[in-house]
């Protein structure tokens, strides 16, 4: 071998080993960066666990079976990549039954390098721990034991009512007996000093007995209205209700950890009279790929394994094959329970206070989201439960206090006149307090 195959062969390898360095820091970048643009962009077709196929195929070692030209042209427009006749694209086009890709053409050089860099360097898992309230306490807990000390108060003070009440009949139902038989002495000689006194002091004597008559059947009436009153008030009040639902929903991880937008899944609220019941397709649309919770909040009482369990009676309803990825024909509708319902004859549009109420609705409530005003913090509910009267009654006050919105058009055309409007007009002041406006 002389020195020019010598110096050929020194130059080869010299191209090999940069070229080797080259391909090593093709996919360099931000792993943190690339796990949420993956997150955001990705998930709907690929598993995060990267060596787990889903509608898409596992990206685990993608950056070694393909090159950094190709996986970007792929990831910005694998359409036109297929069109120009690349034999790669196509293959994969039909091992995935003709389900075309997404294309990315907004994404930048840099964050394809990101994302890139994240399947290839994949950020290692935390290790998670069961977040619970301090103490093991929760919140439940304190309202179950109020409800369970005021019960067994009334139970005792109307047990003590009771016994008095007994003991007075007995004690009158002799006096009676021995007036009628009108042996005076008799009677002082066989009752007690309290029937002495009873008979001699009060019963005795008519204006006395009539007055005091008259003022425990005055006040006996007026407690028995007060009391149906109440009773009556309290029909289909409903505050506090929490039924458990077929499938278990925590608001708390979806709206209040994950941050979905409530708007998302109950998309009529804010143009439409109701706030409508999310179908199993809006579920689907993040749980076709998230088959498994993977978070770090657990309620208390709850296990990570009954989170799954809920995850695939989504499943079993919309009728997805988990393993096999596929749709069947049968299908289970969820059978959930209603918690807020007005009734029949009250007339109530979300829209009209989501949009023009919003700002003034949420000032009065002092609230941060619209929903919380009626519903409460949802965002920090576990299980959903009714927390307003939802009475009349609550809704007047409302209307008393809310201030309408004065660059509503609509107010601005047919309510408002600032020569003779006062700077803060109510709702009430408007029509709001009117039989018709809400029961017709």
């Amino acid at each position: 071998m002389n020195k020019k195959q010598i110096l050929i062969l020194f130059i080869f390898f010299q191209c090999l080993f940069f070229s080797n360095i080259k391909s090593e820091n093709v996919f360099n970048g931000n792993a943190e960066n690339g796990k949420d643009l993956f997150k955001k962009n990705c998930t709907s077709c690929h598993s995060i666990e990267l060596e787990k196929k889903m509608i898409g195929p596992a990206l685990s070692g993608i950056t070694t079976k393909r090159s950094r030209e190709w996986l970007h042209k792929w990831i910005k427009n694998n359409k036109s990549l297929r069109e120009s006749g690349d034999k790669e694209a196509q293959s994969i086009y039909k091992e995935y039954g003709n389900i075309e890709m997404n294309s990315f053409p907004k994404l930048s050089e840099q964050e394809i390098d990101d994302i890139l860099f994240f399947t290839k360097k994949p950020l290692p898992i935390k290790e998670e721990k069961k977040i619970t309230n301090q103490n093991n306490f929760h919140p439940k807990f304190e309202e179950i034991e109020e409800k369970n000390f005021l019960t067994k108060l009334f139970i005792f003070c109307f047990g003590i009512l009771f016994v008095i009440l007994t003991w007075t009949l007995y004690k009158v139902q002799i006096l009676i007996r021995l007036i009628n038989e009108k042996k005076e002495k008799s009677f002082i000689e066989h009752t007690n000093f309290f029937v002495h006194i009873l008979y001699k002091k009060i019963l005795g004597r008519k204006k006395i007995s009539w007055y005091l008559f008259s003022s425990l059947l005055i006040v006996f009436i007026i407690l028995s209205i007060y009391g149906m009153w109440s009773f009556a008030m309290k029909i289909d009040v409903n505050k506090g209700y929490e039924p458990s639902q077929p499938i278990y929903f925590s608001h708390k991880i979806h709206s209040g950890i994950n941050k979905i937008d409530c708007q998302y899944c109950h998309s009529s609220a804010k143009y439409g009279k109701v706030a409508g019941i999310p179908s199993t397709n809006i579920c689907m649309n993040c749980h076709i790929t998230i088959d498994q919770y993977k978070g770090n909040y657990i309620e208390v009482g709850k296990t990570r394994d009954e989170y799954n369990k809920e995850i695939h009676k989504i499943y079993h309803s919309i009728g997805w094959n988990s393993e096999t990825r596929k749709y069947i024909n049968k299908k289970y509708p969820i059978k959930w329970i209603r918690i807020h319902n007005m009734p029949d004859f009250v007339y109530f549009d979300h829209s009209q206070h989501i949009i023009s109420g919003n700002k003034s609705i949420k000032n009065f409530k002092k609230v941060d989201l619209i929903c919380n005003a009626c519903h409460g913090k949802v965002q920090e509910m576990d299980q959903i439960k009714m927390t307003e009267d939802f009475t009349m009654e609550w809704c007047i006050t409302c209307h008393r206090n809310v201030s309408i919105d004065q660059n509503n058009q609509y107010y601005k055309k047919y309510f408002l006149n600032k020569k003779t409007n006062p700077e803060k007009i109510t709702v009430d002041m408007i029509g709001g307090t009117e039989c018709a406006k809400c029961h017709y």
